[in-house]
């Protein structure tokens, strides 16, 4: 609740600088301004709902509005740069305009006020239309094949085809629906295993977990096995969570490893928590490998792709992560290099091969711009 009030005082502060822009700056008049104020309230209402369902309110009855609250946060985003932008180039044409000692000062302003108008208008189409194009984006998951070719792989093992799914935070935008969407594509593509990568919930057991009751349907010959994101321990307890995922049939990997077997030839597949789980919860990579022959193929199910560093001093051949969402709405993506080593794909982290998924669903806004959903298919590839 304490986030959830922070988070409403905080876009109360935005609301109002966005009345500031939209109403006070342009000089926009009556009835148009009272249409603008009330509808910036209502859209901060919304937003407040949309934030709090999973965790302070049932996803029920506050799922329907609060994804109208999400939506415009997305919208909100793209509206906040852009009039950033146009206030800095309006400031920066006062101070040419000074500079320059332009005479006939109310006409200049006039004609100022007017391309201001103009700008803010293109502003807010532009922002509408992009928050539009990212929802449609965000409902069309879609399978990406990728080929992975890996040195030391079984040849009993070659071909395999894992099926790679992250990021689905079901819960406040999504519900039950969307993971049986989710479901019925991976199992459409008869993945000899799934891997999940974490970040399916945002939300509380209680309020949240019926929503990926369609997870049990899922299928494949060598197990599901999944573990945590960083999105499962905010609003409820990570080991509760997992214990959830362990009924519907997924195989958790807690800093632990298990072996496939296929065709008489063994690989392993281990899983740590997420690099910022807390206490008891710390990812621990020596541990899930105990006991590990370091002559033997090992996967590494891990939700952060800068898990990759170390395990790439330990061994591991092959790392799945998801977590970044590929930036999820541009130009976020050029932010994430700056806290992981892979943003989206296939990548190579010292001796480790790692794949980052950009995930299936979203977080936060419903809204994908340039980074689209996917469900991954690898097919893993031995090569000499």
């Amino acid at each position: 609740m304490t986030r959830l009030l922070v988070f409403a005082v905080f876009l109360a502060v935005v609301t109002w600088w966005l009345h500031r822009r939209l109403v006070r700056a342009t000089g926009l008049g009556r009835p148009w301004s009272v249409v603008v104020d009330v509808t910036l309230v209502v859209l901060w209402v919304l937003a407040v709902i949309g934030v709090g369902s999973g965790e302070a309110f049932d996803p029920g009855w506050a799922r329907p509005p609060g994804w109208v609250g999400w939506v415009w946060l997305g919208a909100m985003f793209y509206l906040v740069l852009g009039l950033l932008l146009v206030a800095l180039m309006s400031l920066l044409t006062r101070l040419f305009g000074r500079l320059r000692g332009t005479a006939n000062g109310e006409r200049v302003d006039l004609s100022r006020r007017r391309s201001l108008r103009i700008a803010t208008t293109v502003v807010v189409v532009g922002a509408v239309a992009a928050a539009g194009y990212g929802v449609s984006e965000a409902a069309r998951p879609r399978i990406v094949r990728v080929r992975v070719p890996l040195t030391r792989l079984p040849a009993e093992f070659d071909g395999v085809r894992v099926a790679l799914v992250s990021d689905l935070h079901v819960g406040p935008a999504r519900g039950v629906d969307f993971t049986r969407r989710v479901v019925d594509l991976v199992n459409a593509e008869q993945p000899d295993l799934v891997a999940i990568a974490g970040d399916l919930v945002d939300g509380t057991v209680a309020k949240v977990s019926p929503d990926l009751q369609p997870l049990a349907d899922l299928e494949a010959p060598l197990g599901v096995f999944g573990v945590s994101g960083n999105h499962e321990f905010y609003a409820d307890d990570g080991g509760r969570w997992l214990d959830v995922w362990d009924r519907l049939g997924i195989r958790t990997l807690r800093n632990e490893r298990a072996t496939i077997t296929r065709g008489g030839a063994t690989i392993d597949i281990a899983g740590i928590h997420d690099y910022s789980s807390p206490a008891p919860y710390e990812p621990d990579l020596p541990a899930a490998l105990a006991g590990h022959d370091p002559s033997t193929f090992v996967v590494l199910l891990a939700h952060e792709p800068r898990q990759a560093l170390e395990a790439s001093d330990l061994g591991v051949d092959l790392q799945l992560s998801g977590h970044t969402h590929g930036g999820q709405m541009w130009p976020l993506g050029y932010l994430v290099p700056l806290q992981q080593p892979s943003v989206t794909g296939l990548d190579r982290i010292g001796n480790t091969v790692l794949y980052t998924t950009r995930g299936v669903g979203t977080w936060g806004p419903p809204v994908r711009v340039g980074a689209p959903p996917e469900i991954t298919i690898l097919e893993l590839v031995r090569e000499d």
